[in-house]
């Protein structure tokens, strides 16, 4: 977990894998630049175990990206009475922390650069660089998110949320696959009897979450070869009017795929969902590696870094 000094121990950090020798050994990935400012995480929802497990493996695969990257965590819906208790600091407790730990740095360059004319290349850089931990765009979540950055008097940057985005397309393929909805593989000459013939793809946070999962759907679509329709979780009715579009249209054998990480929406709304609409449904995309590839783009998108990309071919969880 973390704090706002910090990762603390407790939990499995995934660390860089040792470089391979010789000539067929993979790249070695960059490494954070020294003095960056730190990646905050910032995680929606009510705060509990499974969510802070769920960050902080998002953060691990982060890391293995770019070692010695600073990310850290900072919860959104943190009430003010618990705020830092049990390990979930505030967005706004830790973005605070960044900008004192910023400033006593920056006195102590100023000292550096007196003696030795040294100069912080990351002067301009803001105290942090807040990454929303969201699928697609929700403007409630995010309105939080600006507050609490406005709260915690810091020299920020917020950044999008992850998707639209192939690689949203590409996890949803696997969560649907693992259970037993979809084919893991389309080139492969093999079928799963309980696969969909037609995907709800369920987001939360409005019209503008929706357009975005729509775009994640297509892709979804092209990889599956079958008819996918986006909907509004939070929106009473709307799973079922697409399930029943969709059956109108041919489908027979349907399937719930939620397009969001899961700390953000309530689980009993996806269950809720499936039943009204008649169908199975997979489990929401959590830490699935291409979460925290995300994470780490846009972080270093904003930073203007470049990070290596991971190797074709390696495993994903």
């Amino acid at each position: 977990m973390s704090s706002p000094t910090g990762p603390v121990s407790g939990l499995p950090v995934r660390m860089p894998r040792p470089r391979q020798p010789g000539r067929h050994r993979r790249p070695e990935p960059a490494a954070a630049p020294a003095g960056a400012p730190p990646l905050v995480l910032a995680v929606p929802g009510t705060p509990d175990v499974a969510t802070r497990r769920l960050a902080e493996e998002t953060l691990s695969i982060a890391r293995s990206e770019l070692p010695g990257l600073d990310a850290r965590i900072g919860y959104v819906d943190v009430l003010p009475d618990t705020d830092g208790a049990e390990g979930y600091p505030a967005l706004d407790a830790v973005l605070g922390y960044a900008a004192a730990q910023r400033a006593a740095r920056e006195a102590e360059a100023r000292a550096a650069e007196d003696a030795d004319g040294a100069v912080d290349v990351w002067a301009q850089a803001p105290d942090a660089v807040v990454v929303p931990l969201l699928a697609g765009p929700d403007s409630s979540v995010l309105r939080r998110i600006r507050q609490s950055v406005m709260n915690s008097g810091a020299a920020a940057e917020l950044t999008d949320a992850l998707g639209p985005h192939p690689l949203l397309a590409e996890a949803l393929h696997v969560r649907l696959s693992e259970a037993g909805l979809a084919r893991a593989d389309r080139a492969r000459l093999f079928t799963v009897a309980t696969a969909a013939d037609g995907i709800v793809l369920a987001t939360v946070g409005g019209e503008e979450a929706v357009q975005a999962a729509g775009i994640s759907g297509m892709l979804l679509s092209a990889r599956l070869a079958v008819p996918v329709l986006a909907a509004a979780l939070d929106a009473e009715g709307a799973v079922a009017r697409a399930a029943e579009q969709l059956r109108g249209s041919g489908s027979r054998n349907l399937a719930l795929a939620p397009c969001f990480v899961g700390p953000e929406v309530d689980e009993t709304l996806t269950a809720m969902a499936a039943k009204e609409a008649g169908c199975a449904a997979a489990e929401p995309l959590g830490a699935y590696p291409a979460i925290g590839k995300l994470v780490l783009a846009h972080y270093a998108s904003a930073l203007g870094i470049s990070v290596q990309p991971a190797p074709q071919g390696a495993s994903a969880r």
